[in-house]
């Protein structure tokens, strides 16, 4: 899969079967409508092709208000990789871009620069400067310029939409099994290991610190807690682990978010390495305890919990 950053000059474009969204958590929603763009795009010989945004358009306009992001860029990238996209062309929301018109973004945007030949567009779709763009104003100009639209309604299931407000309600609320199920895969956090304090280390828990995306440094995350969770990236399977998630209020008043993971029985160093953390099953929310002493076996009862999930289960 290819990821373009910008606008591209139409002669390194070729004509491709788009779809436009931020497409937050690439859940199974989002799985089916890309799909259909990836089976559409192979019928009329044309390239499979993601438009999404970054920041967020309700992070630009404003950023008090803007939702937990369920995944950060790169994970967001490599859930659309493993649905057959081409390409991802990753456009920055600014000014400019907001102030566009429907009719100039659909011209400038859509025809000149992606040469764009099919649309498949969610049943909520709006574009343009003041999301005065729709639908309809689509279909208009698609015989204008000649480009056919699809709508495509929102996937449900037992009468519930199966959408990124409804995967952030699952993460907020630690139910992982349903968050799993609405995004078709075990929910997982990717990100660099880097050196941190060594605290754990002298509680005698040592962590993995796992870089977050700046957007996570002091925003909410999409999930916060003490988790029972497993590392992928560092072996041939994945390794048991427990994992925090949050701000640390015991020992760092920063406010800053952080993922620290401890892996049982994992004595390597591997600072800079990528690793995938899963989150499995959440154990308790996050506190803020008197001394290290009751932080430490509050760390061990975590601990605990976690290496008894594992071996009642065959989750490894």
């Amino acid at each position: 899969m290819k990821v373009i950053r910008g606008i591209p000059q139409a002669s390194n474009w070729t004509p491709c079967a788009l779809t436009i969204g931020n497409f937050d958590g690439v859940h199974r929603g989002h799985q089916a409508l890309l799909t259909k763009l990836v089976d559409k795009a192979r019928d009329k010989g044309l390239q499979a092709c993601v438009m999404t945004f970054e920041p967020h358009p309700i992070e630009y306009f404003s950023p008090e208000k803007a939702p937990s992001r369920i995944l950060s860029l790169r994970d967001k990238l490599q859930a659309l990789q493993s649905t057959g996209i081409h390409q991802v062309l990753v456009e920055h929301f600014n000014q400019a871009f907001a102030s566009l018109a429907p009719d100039d973004f659909i011209e400038k945007v859509l025809v000149k620069g992606l040469q764009v030949k099919y649309i498949l567009i969610g049943d909520d779709f709006h574009y343009g400067a003041k999301r005065a763009g729709n639908f309809q104003t689509l279909v208009d100009n698609g015989k204008k310029w000649g480009f056919e639209v699809e709508r495509m309604d929102t996937l449900s299931e037992n009468d519930t939409r199966i959408s990124s407000s409804a995967t952030r309600l699952a993460l907020a609320t630690g139910d992982l099994k349903l968050t799993q199920n609405l995004l078709g895969r075990p929910y997982t956090i990717s990100g660099h290991v880097l050196h941190g304090q060594k605290l754990g280390r002298d509680l005698g828990f040592p962590t993995l610190n796992i870089s977050m995306a700046n957007r996570l440094h002091k925003r909410k995350p999409a999930a916060e807690g003490i988790f029972i969770a497993q590392v992928h990236g560092l072996g041939d399977n994945p390794l048991p682990a427990v994992a925090s998630l949050g701000k640390r209020p015991t020992v760092d008043d920063s406010g800053r978010y952080l993922l620290e993971v401890h892996i049982f029985n994992f004595h390597q160093t591997v600072y800079g390495k990528l690793v995938q953390i899963e989150l499995i099953q959440k154990i308790r929310d996050e506190e803020k305890y008197n001394d290290l002493e009751t932080l430490k076996n509050a760390i061990h009862a975590d601990a605990m919990a976690a290496k008894n999930y594992f071996e009642i289960t065959d989750h490894v």
